[in-house]
């Protein structure tokens, strides 16, 4: 068995849905699958002294997780008082209308078409609730209105799909961007060092206890990624396909078409930068 010390980032071992830091409470989503780990994690976030919580991506369609989150929340003495969306993928962010009904909050997002109410989001604003201070840190790339929430009292960060508590994440092209996703790893490891963030609370898998770890494993496995890339286009593996069965030979040919849009979204950044 390896030791999770010695895994990318530290991931946390045991049960993923219940406390995480002194802030921020996790409810697993019965939607597990290879894309999405053990299944959506959604975050009931407050300060442990007051009645109102953040909710951060409500998950899935389902009315028994939907209603779960509520419970988890008021067996804590918590009204949910505002709901926030990382991203706009439906395992994330599908159940937010149904979500708003049932807790009579507004949803607030960094694309228009997923809010309800009229407040976004978008870089520099700080989300108060009830004491809790989020500020919001914009990590496009995974996808283009990807958004991170960094918890300042927790020295956390909820970073949606742009980090995982285990593997790496997809750039899903042609929305998500090889380059807006390497200028959004390098945002989020100056929270590591700048800052004093060192925990991930991410939005899938396990909690990771060294966010610096995670974010320069990040970072060198997209620099792997790219050079490996690089070659197999100079060695004739021109489409997406061709290069995805060429690099990804050992990955599990279920996720390969989420391989190819990472691999689209490199082509795109090779060539954009007169490499290939």
């Amino acid at each position: 068995m390896t030791d999770a010390a010695a895994l990318p980032g530290q991931p946390r071992g045991g049960v993923l849905s219940g406390p995480a830091t002194e802030r921020a409470v996790n409810v697993l989503a019965p939607n597990a699958s290879a894309m999405t780990l053990d299944g959506t994690n959604t975050w009931i976030v407050a300060e442990p002294d007051s009645a109102l919580a953040v909710v951060i991506d409500p998950g899935p369609l389902d009315e028994g997780h939907l209603r779960n989150v509520v419970d988890t929340a008021e067996r804590a003495g918590k009204r949910i008082a505002l709901t926030l969306l990382t991203h706009g993928h439906p395992d994330h962010a599908e159940g937010a209308a149904r979500f708003a009904e049932l807790t009579g909050t507004r949803v607030r997002a960094l694309d228009p078409a997923l809010r309800l109410g009229d407040e976004g989001l978008a870089a520099g604003n700080v989300v108060s609730v009830g004491g809790l201070e989020l500020r919001v840190v914009p990590t496009p790339g995974h996808t283009a209105d990807s958004l991170s929430f960094h918890l300042p009292a927790d020295r956390a960060v909820l970073t949606g799909d742009t980090v995982l508590g285990r593997g790496t994440t997809v750039v899903a092209h042609p929305d998500g961007r090889l380059g807006d996703y390497l200028d959004s790893l390098r945002r989020l490891r100056s929270l590591t060092v700048d800052d004093g963030v060192h925990t991930v609370l991410p939005g899938h898998g396990p909690v990771l206890e060294d966010a610096q770890g995670a974010v320069e494993f990040y970072l060198a496995h997209r620099a792997h990624r790219l050079a490996q890339v690089e070659t197999a286009v100079e060695n004739g593996h021109r489409t997406a396909a061709e290069v995805v069965a060429h690099v990804y030979y050992d990955v599990d040919r279920s996720l390969w078409p989420a391989a190819e849009l990472s691999v689209r979204a490199q082509l795109d950044y090779l060539s954009e930068h007169g490499l290939i």
